[in-house]
């Protein structure tokens, strides 16, 4: 990737890459546990409240995580068919928070209404605090638009909750499809009326960056704690291998106070 020339668009992975999901869901499980659990009029079995008071919700969460990444792997290569049926990241996380709570036999500590309410809990993620002023500046030179699995309305509701100025809201929705699927990354191009080597993709993960690589996209590499999930093998592999075009690893972040604040940081893009 050439600073000097660099691309006229920067899509983004949204989930860990521009939001902290691991520190909002395992917060607000454990608030919403101890309400449910203190609750005068909850009547909550006294099997659930064992289990409840000694569950780890950072280790909930994570596998709830866990669930989305096999559900979108799963779904990244529909058949026709599939794309009839194309279920939404919503209902996942819905349906995923249910089957979770009966693995760990705590199928009653929520109402049906307080569980879809929970399951919301990802429209309203809190960003890294890199992420709004560098994509503000960011926006004063380039295209920002969202490349995620997740829907529509759920980017819709992200970006305004954490204040991310997007030209454009792209999600795997639009194209019947999840990453990795190419259907995903070239359907993105080709909705802004750019060549795919006009794009790049910024993103935490190396699997998606990889995907996009394939497609003919640039790439950025923003390294955020405990996103990735290649083995640190892989990882200085591909460091190696030189196919991500920017590489912003923790290190790099020291001091710029942030992934993003680097990556504005090397494309010169003022601040304030």
């Amino acid at each position: 990737m050439s600073t000097i020339n660099p691309p006229k668009a920067l899509l983004f992975d949204v989930f860990g890459t521009l939001v902290d999901w691991r520190t909002t869901v395992s917060h607000t499980l454990a608030h919403q546990a101890a309400l449910a659990l203190n609750s005068p009029s909850a009547s909550v079995p006294t099997s659930v409240r064992l289990f409840a008071s000694t569950i780890s919700w950072p280790d909930f969460a994570q596998e709830w995580r866990d669930t989305y990444k096999a559900f979108t792997s799963s779904q990244s290569s529909p058949s026709k068919s599939q794309k009839h049926a194309f279920i939404t990241v919503d209902q996942h996380h819905h349906d995923s928070l249910v089957r979770l709570l009966a693995d760990h036999n705590l199928t009653g500590l929520w109402s049906a209404d307080q569980l879809y309410a929970i399951a919301q809990i990802w429209h309203f993620i809190d960003p890294w605090v890199d992420t709004s002023p560098a994509l503000h500046d960011l926006s004063k030179s380039f295209i920002l638009c969202t490349l995620s699995n997740g829907n529509v309305s759920l980017l819709r509701d992200l970006a305004a909750h954490a204040d991310l100025p997007f030209s454009r809201t792209l999600s795997s929705e639009h194209f019947g499809a999840y990453k990795p699927s190419p259907l995903v990354y070239n359907g993105a191009a080709e909705h802004l009326g750019l060549r795919n080597e006009q794009c790049a993709l910024v993103a935490a993960h190396l699997s998606d960056l990889k995907a996009a690589r394939d497609c003919g996209y640039q790439t950025i590499y923003v390294e955020r704690m405990d996103e990735e999930d290649w083995g640190a093998d892989e990882v200085m592999a591909a460091k190696r291998e030189g196919w991500v075009d920017m590489w912003i690893g923790l290190d790099d972040q020291k001091m710029s106070l942030g992934g993003l604040a680097e990556v504005r940081g090397r494309f010169a893009v003022g601040s304030g």
